[in-house]
């Protein structure tokens, strides 16, 4: 048995932006990563004030004390896998680079840009700081239509559109891609998992639409459950599959909380099948 076999729970740095709502951010990271049997630690990149209707304040922390909240947990704890979240401006998004250098855990991120909300969460010219500093590093980029359209400077609406910029984003960075598609016009979601170090291999996989306003946090939950799972051990598919369940098993749960865009119910999933 190896030592990562031995050594339970694994540890899952989650570097991102708080909710103050609790729906999303760093708060559904670490609720994500403890009910999928993980130890959360947390790197917060910015405070934002909001809830289930909007955002109306952010405040980003500087790129130097986002750098030490990483090196701390590492230096100390160390860690299985890494999520990244919302990153808001270049200086985060370069100190979160240089901090990550050299480190053999699997990262993945979620290039958060828009809230669900509609308020915009990163600084546009931040975008291409992403792409060149960040991507190259991932295990798994996980954008949503909107995002993956804005990353390649296309229009996309459909799944088969979708399939085509996940290969292409992919071969771009290096890095596997799964391209969400809650967004496209499809009858059902589908999800795409293109993974160039795998045989340039596509993976699809769908659900029928689940007819609620209670979807805050989804590709928060998504992003932190995946690494939490390869954190474990698992394979990038499965990881991936199970990860959507969980995510489906979290929204069919939801409270109700709140006037608009209410959150999940991670504390109700007990099982992934």
């Amino acid at each position: 048995m190896s030592e990562k076999q031995k050594r339970t729970p694994p540890r899952v740095l989650a570097i991102a932006g708080s909710d103050s709502s609790g729906g999303a951010g760093i708060q559904a990271d670490i609720k994500t990563i403890a009910m999928l049997g993980g130890y959360a630690m947390t790197a917060v990149t910015t405070v934002t004030a909001q809830n289930t209707t909007g955002v109306s304040a952010i405040a980003p922390m500087s790129g130097e004390v986002v750098a030490k909240q990483i090196a701390a947990c590492i230096e100390d704890i160390g860690v299985d896998a890494i999520k990244i979240g919302m990153l808001h401006d270049e200086e985060i998004i370069c100190a979160t680079a240089e901090a990550l250098v050299g480190l053999k855990a699997p990262i993945v991120l979620d290039p958060v840009m828009v809230a669900t909300s509609g308020a915009a969460l990163i600084d546009p010219a931040a975008v291409s700081a992403l792409r060149d500093k960040l991507f190259p590093m991932a295990s798994l980029v996980t954008p949503n239509l909107p995002e993956l359209g804005h990353l390649l400077g296309r229009n996309l609406t459909d799944s088969e559109q979708m399939a085509e910029a996940a290969e292409q984003l992919a071969h771009q960075t290096g890095a596997a891609v799964l391209a969400k598609g809650g967004h496209t016009d499809d009858e059902r979601i589908i999800d795409i998992l293109y993974d160039p170090a795998d045989g340039a291999r596509a993976v699809q996989f769908n659900h029928a639409r689940i007819d609620t306003p209670h979807t805050h946090g989804t590709g928060c939950t998504l992003s932190s459950a995946i690494a939490t799972l390869l954190g474990h051990g698992q394979s990038l598919e499965h990881a991936v599959r199970l990860g959507r369940n969980f995510v489906l098993h979290a929204i069919e749960a939801a409270p109700g909380f709140g006037a608009g865009n209410g959150p999940l119910g991670h504390h109700a999933v007990r099982r992934l099948d």
